[in-house]
């Protein structure tokens, strides 16, 4: 790789590796194999009973760095990794080897090592991310086979596959005297793409038996209706499903399954085309929605990195199977848009989500004490920026992202050095550094750029073949030779699936973003919104160079400054604008005004107020609870109780009738809770609401009797059992309108 954003990632993540420690990751691996630990645990997710799941990334990220850029200590780091987890499965003696533990029911953290007898007895305890009391632990397998893998495959280590075969033996006696009912229970718990690790098993082995592991791993419910060709997507966890794609993705290379295709090609053109957000990411509040309403979720909650970063992987498989240019349209702008914008370039720190609500801020990681599913995957992603640059036919190099780069293509006997400022400018330069011999050459031509795109050869136009996206040239290329694609980078607008009135802001494949300040600093405006009947026109540019640009009469309530996104990681920004014509937002002003002397009226009414999920005022209004949990949606802050939990506190009364009012996101599912007060029940309230993209407030009558004589009374949430109870974004006590006579 050569200068570029791509490459400062890989500089900065390349650092934060080399500061982690790898004895650290083994803490649990050692200690449970009754070896001593020789580094103290990680916090944040590693001391947690997900432990292990960030030794299987770091080892993928070690050898993609590796890979990447020569680093010599990577391969040294991975090989003292896999030696040492050789170790730790030897003294276990039947083949186990993990850093995972169990909470138990009375809330002692053991080694996880004991759910597998309680499992294979038939005692199956399984929820979205806890197998009896153990969080995913075949999704932390995955995670160390993937390790194992590529310390093969990019390190040349062979050492890994007899420990991936141990601990395989070990989990196909876990799964052997299952009935397929208890092993679909068993999968019900989120567990990666396990499937791919046995189908990749298989491949490397030639072993029949992780074959047949592999497709005993099927998870019914998610994959057969993909299978079938429906989208039955909505309100399950999105980077659950992803993996288990990728593993049939992989089997179906391995048997030519045709309904082990069909389910990765739908999945993939499904949440694509209706499931993702402008930057490639996808999911709100980490779980996919109703097809075709993203303008419903423009959240904080946004593009979880995990998911994008297994996206990516799907879509590698698909390409490899048939090219097509319209794979790399949606690797580039995830690529670009999404996973460029989760690092911190000067920190190498990234975030969990990518937030897309006007205003929000990113959060990154902290070095030893997040190790969330993201910063494991963010190690991977940033190691391995320069992969997917440059793709290989039997005849043909194709040139898939525009990166400055050069490639030493060992098949096609050639050599090339790519020279761009693209995504700023619109010029693609290469130069023939060696031939030897007659290739085609495939340029990728977006889809955004339509037919205005000239390719030409030593500055002479040249004749291309035009297919799939891709402009073909063949020729005997000399040594010297150059290529120069120009492409427009012209600004758009790019209208969300479902809505055309929320619009997006791109130049080329790049996603502009409005500056709405330092994410230092707190931001409470409004939404801004886009006015006008040709706003690409009120758009000047400033800088072409660094794609700056400034609205001019068409933003609201002012006009703003426009970057690309993925930059801003300091920054607050807007990328999604409601678009209004002057005589809309004519009618949208006087409806605004219309709800502020609404909520004017109801403020003077207020008795008191809760703002719960906020340290303040739950600490002022004596909040307790029991499993019990502060949330932030929409930038609001709310709470929720889990089953036999509650949570209540205080609230001042006046006398006369008086109205509760709690406020709710519009579509929960199947939640139901009871409202008390002062111990009696004055409402049941079940959350089965159809009001997308809105919070929604339910006003409940309460009885004087309730009241009568106090000063101050207790409310408490309570959900049924096997429920969960809110969440709760705000609880209001007020009297009610007086009636004219």
């Amino acid at each position: 790789m050569l200068d570029s954003d791509f490459l400062n990632a890989v500089t900065a993540n390349s650092n934060y590796l080399m500061e982690l420690e790898p004895d650290r990751f083994l803490h649990n691996f050692h200690k449970f194999a009754g070896l001593e630990p020789k580094g103290e645990i990680y916090g944040g997710w590693e001391g947690d009973t997900i432990a292990g799941h960030s030794l299987g990334h770091y080892m993928s990220a070690l050898a993609l760095l590796h890979a990447q850029t020569g680093n010599v200590e990577a391969k040294t780091r991975l090989a003292y990794i896999i030696d040492e987890l050789a170790r730790c499965q030897q003294a276990q003696g039947d083949g186990y080897v993990a850093g995972f533990t169990r909470k138990r029911k009375d809330k002692t953290i053991v080694d996880g090592k004991e759910i597998f007898a309680e499992i294979k007895a038939g005692d199956i305890r399984s929820a979205g991310f806890d197998l009896n009391g153990c969080w995913v632990p075949f999704y932390n397998w995955h995670k160390l086979y993937a390790g194992f893998f590529d310390a093969q495959t990019y390190c040349g280590l062979e050492s890994g596959i007899p420990v991936a075969v141990g601990l395989g033996k070990y989990i196909e006696d876990v799964f052997a005297n299952l009935t397929d009912e208890q092993v679909q229970t068993v999968l019900d718990c989120e567990h990666g793409g396990i499937n791919e690790s046995f189908a990749e098993l298989y491949a490397r082995t030639q072993d029949n038996r992780w074959l047949v592991l592999a497709e005993k791993l099927y998870h019914k419910k998610v994959l057969s209706p993909l299978a079938n060709g429906k989208d039955e997507l909505a309100n399950i966890h999105a980077n659950t499903q992803v993996p288990k794609l990728i593993g049939l993705a992989r089997l179906y290379e391995l048997t030519g399954k045709s309904s082990d295709q069909k389910a990765a090609h739908f999945f993939w053109e499904t949440v694509t085309n209706h499931h993702s957000y402008v930057i490639g990411g996808n999911a709100d509040r980490e779980y996919f929605f109703d097809a075709d309403s993203i303008a419903n979720h423009i959240t904080e909650q946004t593009c979880e990195a995990c998911n994008t970063y297994n996206m990516l992987k799907l879509t590698r498989h698909l390409y490899s199977w048939q090219p097509d240019a319209a794979y790399f349209d949606y690797y580039e702008r995830a690529h670009l848009n999404h996973m460029l914008a989760q690092i911190d370039p000067a920190t190498g720190m990234v975030t969990y989500m990518t937030p897309l609500m006007s205003g929000a801020a990113r959060h990154h990681s902290s070095k030893f004490d997040s190790f969330w599913c993201c910063t494991g995957s963010g190690m991977e992603t940033h190691a391995k920026h320069g992969d997917s640059i440059w793709w290989q036919g039997d005849d043909t190099l194709f040139v898939n992202l525009y990166i400055p780069s050069k490639v030493d293509w060992k098949a096609g006997q050639a050599a090339i050095t790519m020279d761009t400022a693209y995504p700023y400018a619109g010029a693609v330069n290469l130069t023939i550094d060696k031939a030897e011999k007659a290739f085609r050459l495939a340029m990728r031509i977006p889809a955004w750029a339509g037919e205005d795109w000239t390719v030409t050869v030593n500055g002479e136009p040249t004749q291309s073949e035009k297919e799939k996206g891709y402009a073909y040239i063949q020729r005997r290329w000399k040594t010297g030779d150059k290529v120069a694609l120009e492409l427009p980078l012209l600004l758009r607008l790019e209208a969300t699936p479902g809505n055309d009135n929320v619009v997006a802001i791109l130049q080329g494949p790049m996603v502009m973003a409005a500056d709405l300040g330092s994410s230092d600093e707190p931001w409470n405006g409004t939404a801004p919104a886009l006015v006008g009947s040709d706003l690409i026109a009120g758009l000047v540019s400033k800088n072409a160079d660094e794609a700056v640009y400034q609205s001019e009469g068409i933003g609201r309530p002012a006009d703003m400054k426009f970057s690309p996104f993925y930059a801003n990681h300091h920054r607050r920004s807007a990328v999604y604008f409601e678009k209004f014509t002057d005589a809309e937002w004519a009618d949208a002003e006087i409806a605004y005004a219309a709800e502020q002397a609404r909520l004017k009226d109801l403020a003077e009414r207020s008795v008191d107020v809760m703002h719960l999920g906020e340290m303040q005022a739950e600490r002022d209004h004596n909040l307790e609870s029991e499993i019990s949990y502060p949330v932030v949606y929409r930038g609001r802050n709310g709470r929720d109780a889990r089953t036999g939990g509650f949570f209540s506190f205080d609230f001042e009364v006046a006398p006369g009738p008086l109205k509760l009012q709690a406020s709710y996101w519009g579509e929960e599912r199947a939640r139901e809770f009871y409202i008390l007060i002062d111990g009696e029940k004055v409402a049941t309230q079940t959350l089965d609401f159809d009001k997308p993209g809105k919070f929604f407030d339910v006003v409940y009558d309460i009885p004087e009797s309730v009241t009568k004589g106090k000063k101050k009374v207790n409310v408490r949430f309570e959900p049924k059992k096997g429920n969960t109870a809110g969440p709760v974004f705000g609880v209001l006590l007020f009297k009610p309108k007086l009636q004219s006579a």
